[in-house]
């Protein structure tokens, strides 16, 4: 099988890093075009020297006829805003496109632009039409749609471990759609790679400290699909918290079961039907709980969960490395279904450990 070109747009940051190292190592892509505005005209090595690319490339300006002349997929690795500049006339040029900002996450540009209201002011868009036609790439519930797809969004971190764990019990009907509640915690490379002063570390370390307590964007993220798959509108509570650590995500979803004489067993038994041909998602044993070190530099996800039968709630754990599950690799797995391979093709599931 030739080798299928890839463009990397955003190469400089957390995203595109990761993206590179993924497809460096992928037996089926290379990388044929670099993109960024404030690295243009640079080679890669002054940039990354930690991350040597053959030829070592030079850094170009992202215009989409040199990117459509070059490539025949395209990673966006862009601030939020960004993305949906350069998005209409790659497609025009028959460029498929991964975006992993939040441009084509809602399928209402009028959400979007609620969402994100700073970003809508700064650069106004009119793709109302892209962003119905955009498919949300979680890629265990959506890969036949993803496979056909031109344009793919792929989801933020937090939805990404929130609803792998959320959707199998919304699917059967085994929750009430009300009352649930997310408590999420993540390393500080969520917060992306330009400087940030409560990323810094005398401010990051030894604390932990929640944010965007109400109405964190990727609050109604995570409804929109929940929603989709439970079958009717889904409000929640969502409340994320940074960690004193570089990567890693862990989520605990709690929700109140219909039957509360369903047991803990039965529950794991839900999420393994769930993702039987999961290759990135695996479930733990009862009592065995998730580490975000169990995942650090790999695609997986990993799922468990318990039942407090006094109460019938049910708690439901997943655990991803926010940088590639809950970014990167996930985008990558996009890639792997709209060039016709398998999934999981090319990405990591063995960790870092310790």
């Amino acid at each position: 099988m030739d080798l299928q070109r890839v463009a990397v747009i955003g190469a400089s940051g957390y995203g595109g890093l990761q993206t590179l190292r993924l497809l460096h190592q992928h037996p089926h892509f290379r990388v044929t075009f670099l993109g960024g505005e404030r690295s243009s005209g640079k080679r890669w090595s002054e940039l990354n020297p930690f991350l040597p690319l053959p030829g070592d490339p030079v850094v170009q300006s992202p215009d989409p006829d040199t990117i459509a002349a070059n490539a025949d997929l395209a990673v966006l690795s862009l601030p939020n805003g960004l993305a949906a500049q350069l998005v209409p006339p790659l497609l025009a040029r028959g460029v498929k496109v991964v975006d992993l900002s939040a441009d084509y996450r809602y399928s209402s540009l009028a959400q979007w632009q609620e969402v994100y209201a700073a970003e809508s002011r700064e650069v106004p868009r009119s793709d109302a039409e892209l962003c119905r036609e955009a498919v949300y790439g979680l890629v265990e519930w959506q890969a036949d749609r993803i496979a056909k797809a031109r344009l793919v969004a792929a989801p933020g971190c937090f939805p990404t471990a929130s609803l792998l764990a959320l959707l199998p019990f919304l699917k059967q009907g085994l929750i009430d759609t009300s009352g649930i509640i997310i408590d999420a915690k993540t390393g500080t490379s969520g917060g992306g790679r330009a400087a940030k002063e409560h990323l810094l570390l005398a401010e990051a370390a030894e604390a932990v400290s929640p944010y965007g307590v109400v109405g964190h964007r990727h609050t109604s993220e995570i409804e929109q699909l929940a929603s989709r798959v439970g079958g009717s509108p889904i409000t929640l509570q969502f409340t994320p918290h940074l960690m004193p650590m570089v990567r890693g995500l862990l989520a605990t979803v709690y929700c109140r079961l219909r039957d509360p004489g369903l047991t803990a067993a039965d529950c794991s038994t839900v999420l393994s039907s769930c993702y039987r041909q999961g290759g990135s998602v695996a479930v733990l044993p009862v009592g065995t709980y998730p580490s975000t070190k169990w995942v650090r530099q790999t695609n997986r996800a990993l799922l468990s969960v318990q039942v407090d039968n006094r109460s019938g709630q049910l708690i439901v754990m997943c655990a991803i490395d926010n940088l590639i599950k809950g970014q990167a690799g996930q985008g990558v797995q996009c890639l792997n279904l709209m060039a016709g391979l398998d999934a999981d093709s090319g990405l990591p599931q063995l960790p870092f450990y310790p």
